[in-house]
């Protein structure tokens, strides 16, 4: 035998007899055999648990009580204080920006209103002049 048909055979491809696993995933009732078995582990386990029990000591019952959220990492003071300090920094900058667009708008605002009233005077010369042109055009007939 070559070498490479020796590995050929060796290797089996991992879905080769699924259909014919405990658990055959085409079957309807796959979800209920996958359910029994996790039920059956979890007797299992809660049976273990009954047997230990009276074995371990009351400060282990304890602390098994207390442990819920033990592995939440509780905030230091100092931790809590850089926090507001970071806020209030970034605050102070957000209050900053909102100044100076309030700025900009009211530059803008005022630079309309001038130009406004710039372009009314250049309203009134320019019917003054045409007024003025229409005198000098009947002084010349």
């Amino acid at each position: 035998m070559v070498p490479d048909e020796i590995l050929l055979r060796q290797f089996i491809p991992a879905t080769q007899r699924l259909a014919q696993s405990e658990f055959s995933y085409k079957d309807d009732g796959y979800k209920k055999k996958i359910q029994e078995v996790t039920n059956a582990w979890k007797q299992i386990h809660r049976m273990k648990r009954l047997a230990v029990e009276p074995m371990v000591t009351p400060e282990y019952n304890e602390w098994w009580s207390k442990r819920v959220n033990d592995n939440i990492p509780k905030m230091r003071e100092e931790d809590i204080w850089l926090i507001e300090l970071y806020l209030q920094v970034e605050i102070y900058e957000e209050m900053t920006k909102a100044d100076q667009w309030e700025k900009k708008f009211q530059d803008a605002r005022a630079r309309e209103v001038a130009l406004e009233k710039s372009l009314l005077e250049c309203q009134n010369k320019k019917m003054g002049l045409k007024a003025r042109v229409t005198k000098l055009e009947k002084s010349l007939h």
